[in-house]
């Protein structure tokens, strides 16, 4: 018998990256009163990560609650909060966490209004059914255009096939720093609008405690004491501490569990429990084997519900052990093998992503939702200790029903100076982008909306960054497949590449800056076929940075040590993937990464570089 829990409710928080979702998180704790009077809270609590908080973004999904009363009945409600990434690389973890939930609060800029990442999750939510509370924040910039923003967000709610219902969104206007929000643009000092909002408009879980036990797993996690645990929502039935179960995995299969310990979220804590009720969002510890999208079940009536699924992934790139002269001086793994079980290891949490083995026993295929996706990956096995190498990303490319070469493309959205939007067009053009809006903005920019291949974006925010000078912004989110674009133009520059092993020298260094920039100064250990720096000629330049000046004399000495270099470039983990060439590696250490060529020595690079341009010839 189907009974609704008027105690409970279940949201998740969306939005697209930076329209204040961590944040808001902060202040319905803090309201709720889930932190003591006393106690001392960082901000963007829920960002626990390092690389979130070094990056100001959010990852990962995390689960937290709190308890308010219901002004009508003065119960208790608690209310189980997800919050999610906003970046479109991390889309595989929004949609999973849509299984676990009844409602979401959409996050809306008030002056950026929608953006691409806010097609994205708000299209999930539609298409699983759920009702929406719309929060226009950021209510106090200068900026801010809340009637433009509801009205876009209106626009984009029937654009995406929402249903009447879901159409008919409570708004909710807020600013998330200062904690306050209202019916209207004039502002409530706290946060009681929202509040109500959520108790009115998130519906309570209809759920039936006495039906056999399903539980549908969306995420995991690793508790010090407990070891891994499973996330997941209780579908039907009452889960028990300590309670056999059965654990069905995507395949069908049927396996037999125990659910050794068994938590509820209470604020930022786990709360230990002895059962847990449909309805309820729960962490589980003690399981050997499960997997995102699994579900748990009565062993004696182990029924499965519908698997997550997610988009596939549109970015590749391999990951190899590393084949540099440098090669297990850095790293703690550095082994096949140890490559091997950290990647298998991934793809148990990280369900947008996919492993493959190639024909090189050393080296896999790893294919993810975009660069960044991908560079997060490479950075935290960095700082696990791992030593690996990895190629330029590269599209996945797919067939249609006839045969016809089809490639990802993504709406980009971007705002540039106006005195840098003609750069942009043409650099943006050369990219095979096609443009589909252009508009100019009350601050005296200009907004532009593009549809670029995938492939054409590849390597392009470093470049525009540089053009823009850090003043332009750049968003995008993939939209589809559709046929091949052309052929795109690669890097228009070239390598420096060091003639032999050994340490620079300020007079290597100093002949080499007539030749291009560079990307290291003196004192620095490099190796034969490792990339110093970049030129503007037609093909790579080897040259010796480690060459040291015979001495004379003490005047000659004196001389020499006031000789001042140019201050080299240097790249961010990102920037050094989207640089890559096709001929290039990267090589990954828990101390460095470096720019390599594939093949190292200068004599058999020569050779094979001649042998594909006699190919051309012919």
């Amino acid at each position: 018998m189907l009974v609704k829990r008027n105690d409970l409710r279940n949201i998740a928080i969306i939005a697209h990256v930076d329209h204040g979702k961590t944040t808001l998180v902060d202040q319905l704790l803090r309201q709720a009163r889930t932190f003591r009077a006393n106690q001392q809270v960082v901000e963007r609590v829920m960002d626990s990560n390092d690389l979130e908080r070094e990056r100001g973004i959010t990852i990962l999904a995390k689960n937290t609650s709190i308890s308010i009363p219901n002004p009508a009945t003065g119960e208790m409600v608690k209310i189980n909060i997800v919050d999610t990434p906003g970046h479109a690389d991390f889309g595989g973890e929004v949609e999973r966490i849509m299984n676990m939930v009844d409602g979401v609060l959409l996050l809306v800029d008030a002056a950026e209004g929608p953006m691409p990442q806010t097609r994205f999750v708000l299209k999930k939510a539609l298409e699983k059914g759920l009702p929406a509370v719309v929060v226009i924040n950021k209510m106090d910039r200068k900026d801010a255009e809340p009637d433009t923003t509801l009205n876009a967000t209106f626009d984009l709610f029937i654009e995406l096939g929402a249903n009447d219902t879901q159409a008919s969104f409570p708004i909710i206007y807020a600013n998330a720093i200062t904690g306050q929000a209202g019916l209207t643009p004039e502002l409530d000092p706290d946060l009681g609008a929202l509040f109500n909002a959520i108790l009115n408009n998130i519906p309570a879980p209809e759920v039936d405690a006495d039906a056999p036990l399903q539980i549908l797993i969306a995420n995991l996690s690793y508790d010090d004491f407990r070891g891994n645990m499973a996330i997941g929502r209780i579908f039907a039935g009452t889960v028990h501490a300590n309670e056999a179960m059965a654990r069905i995995d995507l395949d069908g299969q049927v396996f037999p569990e125990r659910a050794r310990y068994l938590y509820v979220f209470d604020g930022l804590q786990k709360l230990e429990v002895e059962s847990a009720a449909a309805g309820e969002i729960v962490a589980i510890a003690g399981l050997e084997g499960v997997g995102i999208g699994e579900t748990l079940a009565n062993p004696e009536n182990p029924v499965a519900l519908p698997p997550i699924f997610v988009e596939a992934p549109t970015v590749q790139m391999t990951f190899g052990v590393n084949t540099s002269p440098f090669a297990g001086k850095e790293g703690k793994w550095s082994t096949s093998r140890k490559l091997r079980e950290r990647l298998l290891r991934e793809l148990r949490n990280n369900i947008a992503l996919r492993v493959e083995e190639t024909d090189n026993a050393n080296t896999f295929m790893v294919s993810g939702r975009g660069e960044l996706h991908l560079a997060i990956l490479i950075e935290t096995m960095r700082r696990e200790g791992y030593e690996f190498q990895v190629s330029r990303p590269e599209v996945i490319y797919t067939k249609d029903t006839n045969g016809e070469t089809l490639e990802p493309f993504e709406e980009v959205q971007i705002e540039v100076p106006a005195d840098n939007v003609g750069p942009v067009v043409e650099m943006l053009g050369s990219r095979r982008g096609i443009m589909k809006d252009m508009k100019n903005l009350p601050d005296g920019s200009v907004k532009l909306t593009y549809s670029v291949p995938t492939r054409g974006l590849l390597g392009f925010r470093h470049i525009f960054l540089t053009t823009t000078r850090g003043t332009g912004t750049i968003h995008s989110i993939f939209s589809g497949y559709k046929p091949y674009a052309g052929a795109i133009g690669g890097r228009n520059t070239r390598s420096l590449i060091a003639w032999e092993n050994g340490t620079t020298s300020t007079y290597g260094l100093k002949n080499a800056e007539d030749r291009g920039v560079l990307f290291y100064g003196a004192g620095v250990e490099v190796y034969e076929g490792m990339v110093v720096g970049e030129t503007m000629r037609e093909a790579d330049v080897t040259i010796n940075v480690c060459k040291k000046k015979h001495l004379t004399n003490m005047r000659q000495s004196i001389r020499d040590i006031e000789v001042r270099l140019t201050t080299p470039r240097e790249f961010s983990l990102d920037e050094a993937i989207e640089y890559l060439s096709e001929d290039e590696l990267l090589e990954i250490t828990p101390l460095n990464f470096r720019i390599r060529k594939r093949i190292l020595n200068t004599e058999e690079r020569g050779k094979f570089n001649k042998k594909g341009k006699d190919e051309l010839v012919e």
